[in-house]
């Protein structure tokens, strides 16, 4: 099929946001109000989520090695302690480990 062959279905101007689609790198990064907007470059965004959230003495091995490239791990982090979150992987740390931070910034 040629590029200016007629396709049934797809406009000729279709077009996706990659931001909206969560393409990582391509967020602009500036402040649009929205304070997840870290959210679309996240590595995790484009794993298995349960990675992130191993059964109780499960490895966290994967996790935190995926977290250990992600570009937005600081704001992961910042999220996760701010908001108490008490499951999980975030920025690279895990639930005991974001504690220990916690009682050590007290």
């Amino acid at each position: 099929m040629s590029v200016t062959e007629y396709r049934p279905g797809v406009p000729e101007d279709w077009f996706i946001d990659p931001v909206n689609l969560g393409v990582p790198g391509v967020r602009t990064h500036s402040d649009d109000g929205n304070p997840l907007a870290w959210q679309t470059d996240s590595l995790c965004a484009q794993t298995d989520p349960e990675a992130f959230f191993p059964e109780k003495g499960g490895s966290t091995r994967d996790a935190k090695k995926i977290c250990g490239a992600c570009e937005v791990r600081t704001e992961c982090l910042e999220y996760a302690l701010s908001n108490d979150e008490r499951f999980g992987i975030w920025g690279g740390l895990s639930e005991r480990e974001r504690r220990k931070l916690r009682k050590r910034a007290s």
